[in-house]
């Protein structure tokens, strides 16, 4: 790195895109690894651009698939980064301070996965116009999809500046001025809860579709959004902590793991209240929950998936309620990586695909992704990945520096 008085805005951006491309050989393998992915998604992109939505498992009553799904649970995880901030930058907590900026850039992947899943599920390039403000047909404020554009881009933008602004004076030696940032931070809190209930009140506000027009989806969302991002980000941590010379501190995991556990208890209780009022006296309105659950007229794909999910769920959560490891890594790890799963498997195919089943003239069909779908979605996760790592490797080289100054 040049010296203090040689780094400017030029350098700052020069260095970071150096710090991503060196490394060593399995660091170089794992972006390797990556850039397979991304070339698979994008020719099975192009074959979707090429043929249209056609190729893809959805069809004229399951009209949203694994995209929407992806989508759904991500806008979750990039909403979690606020159990990151609020302690670290309102209540001036020193540990998740150390850690806040790792969140900040999980946030940043995974809503740059949320706008790239919009996209491909719009089909092709050329329909991504409509959703221009003063271009495109934008409906503002009518339309709650409108909203969701908004608020997306706005916590992007947000997630990606503060910390920018943060590592740049990191960069140059010399401390944030709190006066310029703080307000942004207390403005992306309260547009962390907003990306997330907006995506529910998109669902929620569906009186056609009684799977989802249910009072509990947004709190829910937030909930499942609390345990599963928070989960994800001590995955990340650990591997950090084990592969960097960036330590984390393990009062960092024990708080997580209580923040996982609160979140999760209350995701579980207010799934259970759903299931009991689905099921203690079914209307016809429960049809949905009954093909998701137990199978319709023969098509029940989605019954192991669900089961599975909720199973691994309970038993995850009450692995890091009990904590019989005592934060043994061996024991926390695994818990939160099967808890990310069990909500994702929940939150995505187990809530769209059922809420379009049965159609309103009562067909009921099964979706299955095709290897267009997979594929693409593949590419985006790496993509997403990518930035994330990208954002972290020059958070811990600019954080490293600084406090060795």
């Amino acid at each position: 790195m040049q010296t203090i008085s040689e780094r400017n805005l030029k350098t700052f951006f020069v260095d970071v895109v150096r710090w991503n491309l060196s490394g060593g050989i399995g660091f170089q393998f794992f972006k390797l690894v990556l850039l397979s992915f991304m070339g698979l998604g994008v020719y099975a992109y192009s074959h979707q651009a090429q043929y249209g939505l056609s190729v893809t498992g959805m069809n004229d009553i399951v009209s949203w698939g694994f995209y929407i799904s992806n989508f759904t649970f991500l806008v979750g995880v990039a909403a979690a980064a606020v159990m990151l901030i609020l302690p670290a930058y309102v209540f001036h907590d020193p540990d998740f301070h150390n850690v806040v900026i790792i969140g900040e850039g999980v946030a940043v992947g995974a809503l740059v996965m949320c706008l790239a899943f919009i996209m491909v599920d719009l089909g092709g390039p050329l329909q991504a116009w409509h959703l221009i403000p003063g271009i495109g047909i934008f409906n503002f404020p009518s339309s709650i999809l409108a909203w969701d554009v908004l608020v997306l881009n706005g916590y992007l933008l947000l997630n990606a500046l503060v910390p920018a602004y943060i590592l740049y004076s990191h960069y140059k030696g010399r401390p944030a001025d709190e006066r310029k940032y703080r307000p942004f931070v207390f403005l992306s809190i309260f547009w962390a809860f907003s990306i997330h209930m907006v995506t529910a009140f998109l669902y929620q506000g569906l009186p056609a579709r009684p799977f989802w027009n249910n009072p509990l989806l947004g709190p829910r969302f937030l909930a499942s959004a609390f345990a599963a991002g928070p989960a994800l980000i001590t995955l990340i941590l650990a591997i950090i902590h084990s592969s960097t010379t960036y330590k984390i501190d393990r009062s960092v995991f024990n708080k997580l793991r209580l923040i996982i556990v609160i979140s999760a208890i209350i995701n579980l209780v207010m799934l259970f209240s759903e299931i009991f009022k689905e099921f203690y006296f079914p209307t016809h309105h429960s049809i949905s929950s009954i093909y998701l659950f137990f199978g319709l007229d023969g098509h029940d794909s989605l019954v192991p998936w669900i089961w599975t999910s909720v199973s691994v769920n309970l038993l995850a959560t009450l692995i890091l309620a009990f904590n019989p490891g005592k934060n043994n890594p061996r024991v926390l790890l695994p818990a939160c990586f099967f808890l990310f799963i069990a909500i994702w498997m929940e939150k995505g195919i187990g809530l769209i695909v059922p809420g379009l089943i049965p159609s309103p003239l009562g067909e009921v069909v099964d979706y299955l992704p095709t290897w267009v779908e997979l594929g693409v979605t593949l590419g985006i996760l790496a993509l997403g990945v990518t930035v994330v790592t990208g954002v972290v490797r020059a958070a811990l080289i600019i954080e490293q520096d600084y406090s060795g100054l």
